[in-house]
């Protein structure tokens, strides 16, 4: 770490950083109309990194903005019953989410630094907000005629700043002689100051201890899926609802199914993975969980095979299918056309109460093209 590290402080908007996102969505910057830069200081990692992270809560908010003015939908505050001075966390949903009687809509993106609206931050910055941001599928669920909910299973506490503890003196609590106790607390206030100094020349911006205070019922995503199952999906009037879960979303639709089997099953069509870390052995899921996800799953995952190319498994679970990308933040957004024509044969298949045709592209001929 530098001793000469400029101060971390960075602004706290789009138009602070010169940056703006353009027609195509691409982030930009105004006056030079060049995409983001990471290594905008020489040398300086950590600084780089730090302005990264403070363009990226810029970039979470301007989603969320962009999901209430773009896509019409409501914030929603849960717990549903918290009181005024406890941790919070929301979703989104739109108007018709729990009154739509025909086809619910719910999205749940990944583990890390991502929010809701969102798959991937680096493809928001580095690529467009297409790519990035569950946006296009809010847009082309409410075209078709879908109620739609975004989970947030990332925000699971608020950060506060850790109260500091005032350090006892040694002399408070002794009976040792004035002279000793001046002696001892002479060499302890010279052994701070030697370690204040070697700190300050280690960590340069010493940045406050923070400490996390867990939101009821949503410490983790796979209790925030529970939680909204719960308090709204359950609740909704939706006939068919379909899941769209990326990466470690698939892994807590998994767990939901594990806690809720008999509901999920009775309610949802069909369920959309893509590049999902589930593991049906590791999470302990049954004989007819496994059977159903069979029968109405499908994931999507990375490999440079064309789009719908099948892919062999080692787990009995759902059929896998090429999202025609080997990049894994890519795999939403490549498998997009191919999502909502599953969700619609699923949902044709129910109304018809045929058993989903979920597996009839996945056994085309690989490389058909040639």
């Amino acid at each position: 770490m530098k001793k000469d590290e400029p101060p971390l402080d960075f602004p706290d908007t789009l138009e602070g950083f010169e940056y703006a996102f353009n027609e195509k969505g691409q982030l930009r910057h105004i006056k030079t109309g060049e995409p983001f830069v990471f290594n905008y200081r020489e040398d300086l990692h950590r600084w780089n990194q730090k302005r990264y992270e403070a363009l990226g809560e810029i970039i979470t908010k301007y989603v969320y903005e962009l999901l209430e003015k773009d896509c019409n939908l409501k914030k929603i505050s849960i717990p549903v019953d918290a009181t005024e001075s406890e941790p919070k966390s929301f979703i989104f949903m739109s108007e018709d989410a729990l009154t739509n009687p025909q086809k619910l809509m719910v999205l749940i993106h990944g583990s890390g630094v991502v929010r809701a609206g969102q798959w991937a931050r680096r493809l928001i910055i580095n690529e467009d907000l297409d790519s990035g941001t569950q946006i296009p599928f809010i847009k082309r669920a409410m075209d078709e005629g879908y109620g739609v909910i975004v989970l947030n299973p990332n925000e699971n506490y608020i950060e506060v700043e850790k109260p500091k503890i005032p350090v006892q003196s040694s002399s408070d609590s002794s009976d040792e002689p004035a002279e000793k106790r001046e002696r001892k607390d002479k060499v302890s206030k010279e052994t701070k100051k030697r370690r204040d100094f070697y700190e300050k020349y280690r960590n340069p911006q010493r940045e406050k201890e923070m400490m996390q205070l867990y939101i009821r019922e949503n410490g983790s995503p796979e209790e925030h899926a529970v939680y909204v199952w719960d308090h709204f999906i359950a609740q909704s009037a939706a006939e068919k609802v379909f899941f769209v879960a990326h990466s470690y979303g698939g892994l807590a639709f998994v767990e939901l199914m594990i806690q809720r089997e008999a509901d999920v099953k009775s309610k949802v069509t069909a369920v959309a993975l893509t590049d999902s870390v589930h593991n049906v052995w590791h999470q302990e899921a049954g004989k007819t969980i496994r059977e159903w996800m069979r029968e109405n799953c499908c994931n999507w995952v990375s490999s440079s095979e064309p789009l719908d190319t099948s892919v062999e498994s080692m787990l009995p679970d759902c059929p896998r299918v090429s999202a025609g990308t080997d990049r894994h933040e890519l795999t939403s957004w490549k498998s997009f056309p191919s999502i909502f024509k599953f969700f619609t044969e699923a949902s044709e298949a129910k109304s018809s109460s045929l058993k989903p045709a979920l597996t009839r592209r996945s056994h085309r001929i690989k490389h058909e093209e040639l």
